[in-house]
């Protein structure tokens, strides 16, 4: 079992590498660099994470997690579908323009070669708050089969790329958003 400050500072090096690939992409982030933004020895970083690949994996799970647990937050289970949709949409949203380094992070993980991985241990970790909502069950009984990570960038990616490339998203785009992405993925049979 880790102490406290051990914890602390495994959350450090996690965050400050959401920093730092937010603002310099994952190439111009080293372990070394991460160390010296946490405030730790680089090798203190390297008794949490044997790697710079394990770093970004455990980053991204916990991004991805924070991001689930905001996006079903203010999910009222009792609307119709479509408003469950748009009240997790704009969770995301809230969360993200909250958080922006995030989004920026969620986006270079996204076009890296990270992607596939991590995406995969993201959906697989057994706390994962979207893929054990049963709100998310529901809402994915009426969307065209596609698998999940195609369905995330489908009804959420534009959100994150917004929220990553401007300081928010113009309230008068949010409701035709929210519409073209619920679109994108309900299925027409339905």
């Amino acid at each position: 079992m880790m102490s406290p400050v051990a914890v602390d500072r495994a959350e450090a090096v996690r965050h400050a590498l959401i920093r730092l690939v937010a603002r310099d992409g994952f190439h111009g982030t080293s372990m070394a660099a991460v160390a010296k933004e946490a405030g730790v020895a680089t090798g203190t970083a390297y008794v949490h994470y044997a790697s710079k690949d394990e770093l970004v994996m455990a980053t991204y799970v916990e991004v991805k997690h924070a991001l689930g647990e905001a996006a079903l937050a203010s999910v009222d289970a009792g609307s119709p579908l479509r408003t469950q949709f748009a009240q997790l949409w704009t969770g995301v949203q809230k969360h993200l323009e909250a958080n922006p380094e995030r989004a920026r992070f969620l986006v270079q993980a996204d076009g890296s070669p990270y992607a596939e991985i991590a995406h995969e241990r993201a959906i697989s970790a057994i706390s994962d708050p979207l893929m054990s909502s049963p709100v998310v069950a529901n809402l994915l009984e009426g969307m065209v089969d596609l698998p999940p990570e195609i369905l995330f960038d489908l009804a959420v990616g534009p959100v994150v790329r917004l929220t990553a490339t401007r300081r928010g998203i113009d309230e008068s785009l949010v409701e035709p958003l929210i519409e073209a992405c619920w679109r994108a993925v309900t299925d027409s049979r339905s």
